[in-house]
């Protein structure tokens, strides 16, 4: 990994755009809880100080990686913080075990190209229909008839998700199981409930880390409302029913869920390249009628333009002033 000095002597140069790696081709996601992140002469790395008074130091890929997940007990320098930004690293502060999301650090060179799109068809209530539908279409990959409302849609959720909890606790032979999330009696839980808060916190990270890289707002949800993570939960939804929960159920015996459902669910990703596909998909429900790959969509991240009513986009950084009149 390449390191970027933070000696004052030495000017921290940041990446171009074709050195960072597309949010697509990412690792997805590393969980930090008691640790230090510092930057060294050699990059980004986690330090832990040990009852002895020695250090131990593990970089960090911060070049490779979607997100970092900084549990309880986490610290963070400036410069750790700089560099994680300049290549691209969404940095998320979480709860204990990565549990509760509170906070993201969104990196300022973007374009607004997929804000803009993601803004308009919030702000009109038949676009916003028309990509909750196909949110729900995605979800069940099954075709929505016309004229099917959002009522209709979400009598068919809890359904489909009433029927698939049953179906695995069956199998599982699990009587009597009820999803519960309770952050003030964690302990308490039974495994499957500890692994399932853990694994969609993760989930909801990595779909977090999808949303800023491409200049989305994670606050502008099509199905969810009012909170700032509205527009995660949307995304997040899309897979819980194929990864998640099933990955929580297979847990039932685990000592430790909470461990072990993240990194199940950070082979999943890699396995069945999830992070592309997450990509891909915001990308499809915010413009179905483009053909799009699973990139960022900015071909220059210092691209700034006005806004015209009549004309679209107008060049910035000249001078529109005409001669007066006179």
């Amino acid at each position: 990994m390449a390191g970027y000095y933070t000696s004052a002597r030495r000017a921290l140069s940041a990446p171009t755009l074709a050195m960072l790696p597309r949010i697509a081709d990412s690792l997805s996601f590393l969980y930090l809880e008691n640790v230090r992140v510092v930057q060294d002469d050699t990059g980004v790395c986690a330090q832990v100080v040990k009852a002895d008074g020695t250090v131990d130091r593990v970089h960090i890929p911060v070049a490779a990686l979607s997100c970092v997940l900084m549990g309880t007990g986490t610290s963070a320098t400036q410069p750790a913080m700089a560099t994680m930004a300049r290549h691209g690293a969404t940095v998320l502060w979480t709860g204990a075990g990565g549990v509760r999301l509170y906070a993201a650090a969104q990196s300022s060179e973007l374009t607004t190209h997929w804000l803009e799109r993601q803004a308009r068809a919030w702000a009109d209530d038949t676009a916003r229909l028309a990509v909750a539908t196909r949110m729900y279409a995605l979800r069940f990959a099954t075709e929505v008839p016309p004229g099917t409302t959002l009522a209709q849609l979400r009598g068919l959720e809890g359904q489909r998700m009433k029927v698939l909890y049953q179906m695995l606790a069956e199998r599982h032979r699990l009587r009597g199981f009820k999803r519960n999330y309770d952050p003030h009696n964690w302990d308490e839980q039974n495994p499957v409930n500890q692994a399932l808060s853990a694994a969609n916190t993760a989930l909801y990270g990595v779909v977090h880390a999808a949303i800023l890289a491409l200049g989305c707002s994670p606050a502008l949800g099509f199905v969810h409302s009012g909170k700032q993570h509205a527009f995660v939960y949307d995304v997040a939804d899309l897979y819980k029913a194929e990864h998640t929960v099933p990955l929580a159920f297979a847990l039932h015996k685990s000592a430790r869920p909470e461990r072990d459902a993240r990194w199940r669910l950070r082979e999943q990703f890699r396995l069945y390249r999830l992070m592309p596909t997450i990509v891909a998909d915001i990308q499809r429900l915010l413009a179905p009628e483009l053909e799009v790959e699973a990139d960022e969509g900015a071909e220059n991240p210092e691209l700034v333009h006005l806004w015209d009513p009549d004309l679209g986009e107008v060049a910035a950084g000249v001078n529109h002033a005409t001669e007066p009149d006179w």
